[in-house]
Parts: structure tokens; C-alpha cells; sequence
């Protein structure tokens, strides 16, 4: 009897083992999905002064002409490379368009506009979604930036793209079928592995 209850537990441990064993390598492949696709892309990051309703309104339009600005100097990136490049040579002058449109709005808040590595969280647009990760970002801060932030992709042009252009658009800037599939939800493995992106990427952080 002792030696039937013994094999029964040492099977249960062998199908612990082989679910754990699976569950870590599905996530090692969400999370290089993942990586995959942040090296491709650029966020657009715009942080408010405060959340009062003035500052909120002022932040979309600052977002508004930064895009104004960005997505035509944009035009001529074949890849995130291309873009990052053209992006770190305009830095100076994004932060000039961006004070312009807040002294225009009537407030004297300064600006600052700087490509970092950034996490964000699972972030559902429009016609597309963007997994959990660490992405490079074009961030502008508008005075205090203590007010909720807008977030959305200035590379490939997914920000005012109609959800039908998002595939074309995505493709062009050099993202594979595959990874265009999971930004549109295409693919049927989406959701996990988007919250098995957002686990790793957690558990990441905190290593770190």
C-alpha cells in the first residue's frame, strides 16, 4: 500500500516538474517575443504637469504637436535604428515645438524631451495592443510631470493610423507577420502571451 502511495506521489511530482518546466519555457519565449518586438518599435511617452483638467488638456496638445512634428521626420526610417537616429538629432528642436505649444496655451511650464528605455504595462490602443516591456521611448515632460501620461507608438506611425492601416504600417517599418499578428490580436495565443510578457517582465524588475 505504502509503496502504491509513493509511486502516486513521485508521478504527481514528475507532472509538477513537467508543468513548471513548460510554464518557464513558454515564458522564456513570450519574453523574447516581447524583446523582439520592442527593438522595433518607439512609444511616445507625454507626461502632464499635474492632473487637473488644464494641465490634461494642455498634455494632448503638446502630444499633438510633437506627433505633428515627428511622424513627417519619420517618413524616411526604414527601421527603429533609422528612427532613433533621426529622433536623437531633433531633440533640441522637438523641445523647442513643444515649449512653443505650451507658451502658446498661455502657461510658462518648461519641457523636456529625452529617448530613454522605458517599461510600460500592457497597453491596449486602437485597432492594436502592445505587450508588457521595456521599450525605447521618446518622453516629454512638461513641467512638475506628476499628471497621468499618454502613451502611445511614434514608430512605425501607430498613433493616428485608422485600424485598418495598422498591418501596412507595421510591416513597412520591418515587423514580421508574426509580431503584426500579435499587436492586432490576430494571433489566438495573444492574451497569455501577453500577461506571460508582463509576469517575466515583472519578475525582471524585481531581480533587478
Amino acid at each position: 500500500m505504502k509503496t502504491e502511495q509513493a509511486g502516486r506521489l513521485k508521478l504527481v511530482e514528475i507532472v509538477l516538474l513537467l508543468f513548471l518546466a513548460a510554464f518557464l519555457a513558454t515564458g522564456a519565449m513570450a519574453l523574447q517575443t516581447g524583446q523582439e518586438l520592442s527593438d522595433k518599435v518607439v512609444r511616445l511617452h507625454v507626461l502632464a504637469n499635474s492632473d487637473s483638467e488644464e494641465d490634461q488638456a494642455l498634455k494632448l496638445k503638446v502630444r499633438d504637436r510633437i506627433l505633428a512634428y515627428a511622424e513627417p521626420l519619420l517618413t524616411s526610417a526604414a527601421d527603429r535604428r533609422e528612427a532613433e537616429a533621426l529622433l536623437r538629432g531633433q531633440v533640441l528642436e522637438l523641445e523647442r515645438v513643444a515649449a512653443e505649444e505650451i507658451r502658446a496655451n498661455g502657461y510658462d511650464y518648461a519641457v523636456t524631451i529625452e529617448l530613454e528605455d522605458t517599461v510600460f504595462p500592457t497597453r491596449e490602443y486602437e485597432g492594436f495592443s502592445l505587450p508588457a516591456g521595456k521599450y525605447l521611448a521618446l518622453r516629454a515632460i512638461i513641467g512638475a510631470g506628476e499628471g497621468q501620461n499618454w502613451w502611445c507608438v511614434v514608430f512605425p506611425p501607430l498613433c493616428a493610423a485608422a485600424s485598418a492601416e495598422v498591418p501596412e504600417a507595421a510591416l513597412a517599418a520591418g515587423l514580421s507577420p508574426a509580431q503584426v499578428g500579435l499587436i492586432t490580436e490576430e494571433d489566438q495565443g495573444y492574451v497569455l502571451k501577453s500577461k506571460l510578457v508582463e509576469f517575466w517582465q515583472s519578475l525582471e524588475n524585481t531581480l533587478e
